[in-house]
C-alpha cells in the first residue's frame, strides 16, 4: 500500500483487472492493525507490482497545535476512544501522545485553525460529554541548530517546534523560522485605511492593492501565522463592519526574531500558558495575557502576582488582590497596640497561605484569556 494521492482503487482478481469509476463503491478487506493507517487519498496497489500514484490529492495539513488533557486522569482511555471515533469523521486532525508535569498525560493535537479546534472541542463536550483542558494554541515553528550536541540529539541541523516547552535556548540555536502564508482580503473601499492599519500592526508586509470595481478593494499580505490563527478574523470583521473576507494560503517559512514568554503566578511558571512570540510584540501581549488572567482567575484569600517572564526577567504583572476580612472590626477602643497586633497576625497568616497556596486556573482559561473582548 503506497500512502499517496488518489481518488480511485485498482483490484486485480482471479477474474482479471477490475476498474472502479466515478459513482461506483467497492471494499477491501487489509490486515491492519489501526485505522489511522489508511488515509482519505491513498493509492492501493497489489503487492510487488507497485504502480504511479493518481495526481490531483493533498492530504490537509494542520496549522495550529494545542495540547488536550482531560481534567481527571481516570478519563484517559474514555477520552482516548472519543478522539479515535472523532478523528475517524474528521481526518484533518493529527494526533500525537504528550504529557505535562501539571496536567498528565494527554495529547497534542493539530487543527486547521482556531475555529477547527474550538467545533472540535464543543463535539467533544456535546457528543461525548468529556470535559478538556486545551493550552494555548501555537504554530509550527523550526529552529536551525548551531550546537553540535543538540544535532546528535536529533540527528539532523532543523527541528521543528510544535511546543514551546520545546522551544531551544537562543545559544544553541543559528537561526528561528517562523511559518508564513499568503493572506487576501476583499473589502469595501471606505474601511481599507483601518484595514492596512490592523495588518501593519500584524506585522504583515503588503505584495499588492488592487481595486475591483469602484467600491472594493483586494489586498495581498504576507502574514506571519501565528498572528493570524488567534484574533485577526474577529478584528477584522470588527473593523468592517463584517463586509470584509479573509482567506490565506501557505507561504513557506522565513526568518524571525523568536522567544519563549512564561506566565508566572506567585512565581511558578504555568506550562500550559506558555507560548512563542515575536520579541517586539513580547511586552504589550505579556501585559495582555496578565490583564486578562486578572480578569479570569478566581480570587482567593490570599494575593496572587501574574507575571509575564522572558527567561529571568519580568517583563509585565497585575496583581490579583485578596479577599479581605475586617479582623479590627470587634476593637471598640483601648489601646492601638491590641489593633496592630491583629493586622500583623493576619499578615503573617496571608503570607502563609501564598507559600502554601494552591492557585487554580478555570479549565477555559487557556482559551478565553486569548480572545479579544469584544462586549466592551
Amino acid at each position: 500500500m503506497n500512502a499517496t494521492a488518489s481518488r480511485n482503487w485498482l483490484l486485480n482478481g482471479s477474474s482479471g483487472k477490475k476498474i472502479s469509476y466515478a459513482g461506483q463503491v467497492g471494499y477491501l478487506i487489509a490486515g491492519m492493525k489501526e485505522v489511522t493507517e489508511a488515509q482519505i487519498g491513498d493509492t492501493l496497489f497489489l503487492y510487488k507490482q507497485p504502480v504511479e500514484p493518481l495526481p490531483g490529492f493533498k492530504s490537509a495539513k494542520p496549522m495550529v497545535f494545542a495540547g488536550m488533557y482531560p481534567i481527571d486522569q481516570t478519563e484517559y482511555n474514555n477520552l482516548k476512544s472519543a478522539l479515535e471515533r472523532l478523528t475517524l469523521n474528521d481526518s484533518s486532525v493529527t494526533v500525537h501522545r504528550d504529557s505535562s508535569l501539571a496536567l498528565g498525560a494527554g495529547w497534542r493535537l493539530g487543527f486547521l485553525g482556531l475555529l477547527h479546534m474550538e467545533v472540535f472541542n464543543q463535539r467533544l463536550e456535546q457528543e461525548y460529554n468529556m470535559s478538556v483542558i486545551l493550552t494555548a494554541p501555537t504554530v509550527p515553528y523550526k529552529a536551525v541548530l548551531s550546537s553540535a550536541k543538540l544535532i546528535k540529539e536529533y540527528g539532523k541541523d532543523q527541528i521543528t517546534i510544535i511546543n514551546p516547552a520545546q522551544f531551544p535556548d537562543k545559544l544553541s540555536v543559528s537561526e528561528y523560522l517562523e511559518p508564513t502564508v499568503l493572506g487576501t482580503i476583499v473589502t469595501p473601499h471606505e474601511y481599507i485605511g483601518k484595514i492596512i492599519t490592523l495588518c501593519q500592526d500584524h506585522r504583515a508586509v503588503q505584495k499588492d492593492l488592487l481595486y475591483i470595481d469602484e467600491n472594493r478593494v483586494m489586498l495581498k499580505y504576507l502574514f506571519p501565522l501565528n498572528e493570524v490563527v488567534v484574533d485577526f478574523y474577529d478584528a477584522l470583521k470588527s473593523l468592517s463592519s463584517g463586509y470584509a473576507s479573509f482567506d490565506y494560503e501557505d507561504a513557506g517559512y522565513q526568518s524571525a526574531d523568536l522567544i519563549k514568554m512564561d506566565i508566572l503566578l506567585n512565581g511558578n511558571p504555568v506550562e500550559e500558558l506558555a507560548t512563542i512570540i515575536h520579541k517586539d510584540k513580547a511586552y504589550a501581549a505579556g501585559k495582555l495575557l496578565c490583564e486578562r488572567l486578572k480578569e479570569t482567575i478566581p480570587r482567593q484569600l490570599f494575593e496572587i502576582a501574574i507575571q509575564a517572564a522572558i527567561g529571568k526577567k519580568i517583563i509585565a504583572r497585575e496583581t490579583l488582590k485578596p479577599y479581605r476580612k475586617n479582623v479590627v472590626a470587634k476593637c471598640y477602643g483601648g489601646d492601638i497596640t491590641r489593633r496592630m497586633k491583629l493586622l500583623r497576625r493576619q499578615a503573617e497568616g496571608k503570607r502563609l497561605m501564598r507559600k502554601i497556596g494552591n492557585v487554580e486556573v478555570p479549565r477555559d482559561a487557556f482559551i478565553r484569556v486569548l480572545k479579544r473582548e469584544t462586549d466592551k
